[in-house]
């Protein structure tokens, strides 16, 4: 897991976008800026996201998919057996789970969100389901009839 190219004590949240390292923080930012070294010449102002300094962008989903650094990514191949198993599909019908998912989806602090969805017996269900389905190649039911 990696870890934020200032502190070196959280874990990363956004990326600069001039020299792309990772920092965790508007404070690690603001100690960042002074001495960044843009890699290549920024691009053209178009609308994105920004965080409270103002020139940074959180981690997208390609930046996570295209990390190649990163001890616990699971493969595309594993996550997609997750739309497969039947086992999940049979949880992801309780309006309660998915209330719950929704709230941790949204939440402003997805790591308080967490730990308190953790809490909850069904999310914990959930959770080591969908941890049985991509780290147990083949051994979970799918809904392809056999």
């Amino acid at each position: 897991m990696q870890i934020c190219s200032v502190c070196s004590e959280q874990t990363p949240k956004y990326k600069c976008p001039s020299c792309k390292i990772r920092y965790c923080s508007l404070g690690c930012y603001k100690k960042h800026k002074d001495t960044c070294l843009p890699v290549e010449k920024p691009a053209s102002p178009s609308p994105e996201y920004k965080d409270a300094a103002g020139s940074a962008e959180p981690l997208g989903m390609d930046d996570l998919l295209h990390e190649d650094d990163i001890i616990d990514k699971v493969p595309l191949q594993r996550l997609q057996l997750l739309g497969q198993s039947t086992e999940l599909r049979d949880l992801l019908c309780n309006p309660h789970l998915r209330q719950l998912l929704r709230s941790v989806d949204h939440a402003e602090s997805k790591e308080a969100a967490m730990k308190a969805a953790m809490q909850e017996p069904l999310f914990l269900e959930f959770a080591d389901q969908c941890l049985k389905v991509v780290e147990n190649e083949g051994n979970t039911k799918t809904s392809h009839n056999d």
